[in-house]
């Protein structure tokens, strides 16, 4: 089959035009591990295990040992392709391509006791592996340790805290970014476990061992050294087929993770909208926002993000599906299970989109002090209840309930409603002196001050992140 080139824009899938010159570095990497000519590379490396494996029982391995490990970078895609069209099989295919590769006394060792779900699943575990942990965990921690930076350099920064788009009581601007170094962070600790926990096989056509029992007195020994060789360890209990959960669990990971850059990325874009404006993109000089409004800015990269969410989450009811196999297996999941690979690098993709965002994000520090100081001290309503309540006042919440609504309808400061009453208000003074160390008239004319420990919070989640990302740069 000659070498075939279709033009960029012919492409079928955005993936490998639009996406992919977007991300023509990371989309690359990937393909080392992800495209065809790498499901096939890693086919004929878990061929080449099992070739070793019995060359080691006849004591024979270090002398065939170059001529093997070569046929991975010495057979194409397109020789196997060849084949197959008339086996109409590609396991047999490849089989037949390296069968011709190799001394004619070891010819009748390749594949010998394997059936093709042997080498596909322990090739698809090495692939997800390999994937996950050289290119999308290193991608995942860059996005990480832009999110500690971030969180900690605007750690002390104010804003007001918004719940169901109402503002509430103040925050950081760094403690609202913590919530993503936490969530995030241990979606990529969890990811990195399961990425490790990825299993092949050599158990056979139903997974009893059947074929290989008849070369060996200890198949599962057989197996140990043949997965020992590409860095595997065996099923548990196999069909035809290794047990989907493996797999599963590490893309449901990934699919957690997705959805927490989604939800930041929802975040960023509505901070980013006219009336808030605490937060701005980079946008170029030559960059346009809409082909007719010219003042427009918008905020299409966090847009981006949760659009490439919406494509590519809901392909986990896929992955789940693919948990069912009749009896000992079908091909149900034979085509399904070939799109994992879109996946993968359409969370890539958001992951790069995202690292883009974070790292040219413009904190708009005059708006955030605009927006806190919109609702005045009327965000220090909960604060007032509270001091209320300690100092006594069994009816706390009600009082200052009705206080907020004189403020509304007269347009007066809680403070100027509050110190009506002189004791309360001298109350109130007593108990913020004992526990934050401040004046009543202090506490009330800079909001931003009741914060609780967010600060302090944000900076110990994001030492605490910084390690940890850290020491899962070392064991990648």
């Amino acid at each position: 089959m000659p070498m075939e080139h279709i033009a960029l824009f012919k492409n079928l899938s955005p993936l490998d035009h639009r996406y992919y010159l977007a991300n023509r570095e990371l989309f690359n990497d990937l393909a080392l591990y992800l495209s065809e000519e790498a499901s096939i590379t890693y086919c004929i490396k878990a061929e080449a295990a099992l070739l070793l494996s019995h060359l080691a029982l006849k004591g024979e391995e270090a002398q065939y040992r170059h001529l093997i490990d070569e046929l991975p970078r010495s057979i194409t895609p397109e020789e196997v392709y060849t084949e197959e069209e008339k086996t109409q099989h590609n396991i047999r295919a490849l089989v037949n391509v390296m069968k011709a590769r190799v001394p004619e006394e070891l010819k009748p060792l390749v594949h010998l006791g394997a059936t093709s779900v042997d080498i596909l699943d322990t090739a698809s575990a090495m692939r997800h592996r390999d994937a996950v942990r050289k290119v999308i965990l290193p991608l995942m921690i860059e996005v990480e340790e832009l999110l500690v930076t971030l969180a900690r350099s605007n750690a002390e920064v104010s804003q007001v805290g918004r719940t169901h788009g109402q503002h509430a009581v103040p925050v950081t601007l760094g403690y609202a970014l913590a919530e993503y170094v936490s969530r995030f962070g241990k979606c990529i600790q969890e990811a990195e476990r399961l990425s490790k926990d990825l299993r092949g096989k050599l158990a056979g056509a139903v997974g009893a061992y059947n074929a290989t029992s008849l070369i060996v007195g200890d198949p599962e020994e057989l197996e140990r050294r043949y997965l020992g060789y590409l860095g595997l360890a065996p099923s548990e209990h196999s069909t035809q087929m290794v047990e989907p959960e493996y797999l599963l669990r590490l893309l449901l990971e990934l699919n957690t993770a997705f959805g927490v850059i989604a939800n930041l990325a929802d975040d960023l874009r509505h901070l980013q909208r006219s009336e808030i404006n605490e937060l701005r993109e980079m946008f170029t000089s030559t960059q346009v926002g809409s082909s007719t409004m010219p003042q427009k800015r918008n905020p299409w990269n966090s847009e981006h993000v949760k659009s490439l969410w919406k494509a590519f989450s809901p392909r986990v009811m896929t992955f789940f599906m693919d948990q069912i196999s009749e009896h000992q297996r079908d091909l149900s999941n034979s085509a399904s299970a070939r799109f994992t690979a879109d996946y993968l690098a359409g969370f890539a993709a958001a992951l790069n989109r995202m690292k883009k965002i974070l790292s040219t994000l413009h904190v708009q520090k005059e708006e955030l002090e605009r927006n806190m100081a919109q609702t005045g001290d009327l965000v220090l309503a909960e604060a007032a209840y509270i001091l209320l309540s300690v100092s006594g006042d069994p009816d706390g919440h009600e009082r200052i309930r009705k206080i907020t609504l004189t403020c509304e309808k007269e347009g007066t400061r809680l403070s100027e409603e509050l110190k009506k009453d002189p004791a309360a208000w001298q109350g109130l003074n007593d108990q913020l002196g004992r526990t934050v160390g401040l004046t009543a008239e202090e506490f009330f004319s800079k909001p931003g001050l009741y914060r609780g420990i967010a600060a302090e919070k944000t900076i110990t989640l994001a030492d605490r992140y910084e390690k940890i990302m850290n020491e899962l740069k070392e064991a990648l």
